[in-house]
C-alpha cells in the first residue's frame, strides 16, 4: 500500500522516487501533529468544573450589570462627529479635486488609499510613468475599481500649456501726438534664420528586431521604458501577439497605442527545445517558474520526450492558460 501511495504521488506531482518517499513521510508527520490534540483530550482525565450556587449568583449579577451598561451606550451608526476619536476622524477619506500626476503620498492617503498603494503609485511616477487619462489609474496593480469609481469625478488632469512669450515692448505714457512709424534704413535687410529640420515621422517597424532608438521615437516612450521593452522581448524570445504588450510594466495608454500602431510582428520568435533544455534554461522564460521548469524536466525523464503541447497537459502544475501562453515558444 505504501508503494502504491508513492507511485500515485510521483505520477501526480512529477517527483522522483526519493522525493516521493520524503513527501510521504512529511504527510504522515503532519497528520500525526493534527491528531495529537484530539488524542490528548480523549486520554486526559479532566474533571468537570463544579460551579457553586454563590458563584452562579455572582455571574448572574455581572450579566445584569453588563446589559445595563450596553443599554446606555449609543447604537452603532448613531454616533455624532463629537463622539468620534481623533484617529477615527483621520482615517475617514476626504474627497477633493486632485491631479494624479502631482498629488503626494499623504494626499493619496487622505483620499482613502492605503500607504502601500500610495507608495506604489509614487514609485510608478518616479520611474517616468504618467496618467494621461483617468482610466490609467486602473493600470496600477491592485487599484480597487470601486475606489476608482468614487474618485473619478474628482480627478483633474492638467494639460501642458505653452508659456507666454514675454514682450520686449515697454509701456509708454499716453501722448496726444500723432503716431509716427519708426524709420528704418534703406539698407536694412530682413535677418535670415536657419530652417529647423522637420521631426521624422515614425514608420512601422518589426518589434522583434527593433532597437531602443526606434522605440524612443514613439510618443510616451523614453530611454528607460524602451530598454524595459527590449529586455522583456528578449526574455520571451520575441512577441507573438500585440496583446503581450500589456504585460510590460509601466506602459501607459499613450505608449501602448503607439506601440500597437507602429510595432509590427514580422519575424519569428526564438524557440526552446523542450526535450533537451535544462531546468535552468526553462526557468529563464517569463511564463515559467523555477518549480514548473523542474517538474517539466522530471516528467520528461520519467515518461519520455514531449511530442506536442498536448503532452504537457498531464502535468498538474501547468494549467491550460500557461500551456497556451508557452506553446508558441517550445520546439518539439
Amino acid at each position: 500500500m505504501f508503494n502504491r501511495l508513492q507511485s500515485l504521488i510521483r505520477d501526480y506531482f512529477g517527483f522522483s522516487h526519493k522525493e516521493a518517499r520524503g513527501f510521504s513521510v512529511l504527510i504522515f508527520l503532519t497528520l500525526l501533529c493534527l491528531l495529537i490534540p484530539f488524542v490528548y483530550r480523549f486520554v486526559a482525565d479532566r474533571k468537570p468544573i463544579d460551579t457553586s450556587l454563590a458563584d452562579a449568583r455572582k455571574l448572574d449579577s455581572l450579566v445584569v450589570l453588563m446589559q445595563a451598561e450596553e443599554a446606555k451606550q449609543p447604537q452603532f451608526g448613531s454616533r455624532t462627529d463629537k463622539d468620534k476619536t481623533t484617529a477615527e476622524h483621520f482615517s475617514e477619506p476626504k474627497l477633493f479635486q486632485f491631479d494624479p500626476n502631482t498629488i503626494s503620498v499623504a494626499g493619496w492617503q487622505q483620499l482613502g488609499l492605503p500607504r502601500w498603494l500610495a507608495d506604489r503609485i509614487d514609485k510608478y511616477r518616479a520611474k517616468g510613468g504618467q496618467f494621461r487619462k483617468k482610466e490609467d489609474l486602473l493600470r496600477i496593480y491592485d487599484f480597487p475599481p470601486d475606489l476608482y469609481d468614487q474618485l473619478e469625478p474628482y480627478i483633474t488632469l492638467k494639460e501642458a500649456t505653452h508659456s507666454e512669450r514675454p514682450s520686449n515692448e515697454t509701456s509708454k505714457p499716453y501722448s496726444n501726438e500723432p503716431y509716427k512709424p519708426a524709420e528704418r534704413p534703406a539698407y536694412a535687410e530682413r535677418p535670415t534664420f536657419a530652417e529647423r529640420p522637420a521631426k521624422p515621422i515614425p514608420q512601422p517597424f518589426d518589434i522583434n528586431t527593433a532597437d531602443t532608438s526606434q522605440l524612443i521615437a514613439l510618443k510616451g516612450i523614453g530611454a528607460t521604458l524602451a530598454g524595459r521593452i527590449v529586455k522583456f522581448r528578449d526574455a520571451l524570445g520575441g512577441f507573438v501577439s500585440t496583446e503581450q504588450f500589456r504585460d510590460i510594466y509601466g506602459l501607459d495608454s499613450l505608449a501602448l497605442d503607439e506601440l500597437v500602431k507602429f510595432g509590427k510582428i514580422r519575424s519569428t520568435v526564438h524557440k526552446l527545445p523542450i526535450n533537451t533544455a535544462t531546468a535552468e534554461e526553462l526557468d529563464r522564460h517569463p511564463f515559467l517558474s523555477r518549480r514548473q521548469a523542474q517538474i517539466i524536466v522530471n516528467y520528461r525523464e520519467q515518461h519520455g520526450a514531449y511530442t506536442s503541447a498536448e503532452s504537457l497537459k498531464p502535468i498538474r502544475i501547468l494549467d491550460a492558460k500557461t500551456i497556451e501562453k508557452i506553446a508558441p515558444y517550445l520546439e518539439f
